[in-house]
């Protein structure tokens, strides 16, 4: 694998999510596979879980790591061709990911959208830029369209804890005080139809997400029929796609409660987090038997462990 950026990176998502598992019970079973390796993680964004699960990942295959927070201790990046710079940017991305490339085998690179041009952010410059000038293999640590390796942990939560071979996942919008972008919402539709399960999106009008990522999904916006037999419920913010990057409605009635629980199979209730208590998820589901918000923050370790070892052997 030389390219972790969507499921359609990964040649056998079920033989991936197998090695995932194997690794949670043998951390260290290949921790000579990256001796004398080095990772580079590249943020310029904010990041808790994926910072720290990438780089114990790494280190579980015995690699050395190195994180530069380009936001704040990098120069203002250039991204335009053929442009003078003679203005706020200092470096330009060929060169910055040129250099990158040359000190790392392997580069994680993290970047959110602007929610402000939906064309240029759905282009993925940034990302496809490291892609284009790093020549090394690159992960997404989340993209302004994707998070796959978020999601990939979430495949691994599912398959861990089904009690069917098909079970109910919802997908279901939660409100929020900020327009946050449709990636972690994007990428957990296209794994979960990659996974072939009974897939189903629910959000208020407006929020409905590109066609490319729903998929065979069923989507309503009726949330309590979505609910009904759920035995996986993923709570997720996004603002709007079409009327890009708008907040439509204060999404009265959406949190997700004990209450609407009853409605579901007993599900379990997934988000990526950070999650914003008693706003996008009440406390009682948050601290109660249901919640599977700090199983899927354990799994990001083995996803990520999986994808850099696919690397690492060049697979």
């Amino acid at each position: 694998m030389k390219l972790f950026s969507s499921v359609h990176d990964v040649n056998d998502l079920n033989q991936l999510v197998s090695e995932a598992i194997q690794l949670k019970a043998s951390p260290f079973a290949f921790e000579n596979l990256g001796k004398h390796k080095t990772i580079g993680l590249i943020f310029l964004n904010p990041s808790l879980r994926t910072r720290l699960s990438t780089q114990k990942a790494a280190m579980n295959l015995g690699m050395q790591v190195m994180v530069m927070n380009m936001d704040k201790e990098g120069w203002a990046l250039e991204t335009r061709d053929g442009v003078i710079m003679n203005g706020t940017t200092v470096e330009h991305i060929r060169e910055a990911a040129g250099v990158m490339g040359e000190y790392c085998d392997i580069i994680g690179i993290r970047s959110f959208p602007g929610l402000k041009d939906r064309e240029e952010d759905y282009s993925e410059l940034i990302f496809n830029k490291f892609v284009q000038f790093a020549g090394c293999p690159i992960v997404s640590l989340e993209s302004a369209t994707r998070h796959p390796l978020q999601s990939l942990a979430d495949v691994i939560t599912i398959e861990e804890l089904k009690k069917t071979t098909k079970p109910k996942v919802v997908l279901t919008w939660a409100p929020h005080v900020k327009p946050l972008p449709q990636a972690v919402a994007n990428s957990f539709a296209e794994w979960m139809n990659k996974a072939d399960y009974e897939f189903v999106i629910t959000h208020p009008e407006g929020y409905d997400l590109a066609p490319e990522f729903v998929g065979n999904a069923m989507v309503t916006n009726n949330q309590d029929e979505a609910l009904a037999g759920a035995d996986f419920v993923y709570v997720k913010n996004w603002s709007s796609y079409n009327d890009y990057g708008k907040i439509l409605t204060e999404g009265e009635g959406w949190m997700l409660t004990n209450e609407k629980l009853k409605l579901t199979n007993n599900a379990g209730v997934m988000h990526c987090l950070p999650v914003r208590r008693g706003l996008e998820l009440s406390h009682e589901i948050l601290d109660g038997p249901n919640s599977l918000v700090l199983n899927q923050a354990n799994n990001r370790v083995w996803a990520a462990q999986a994808v850099l070892k696919q690397m690492l052997e060049g697979k």
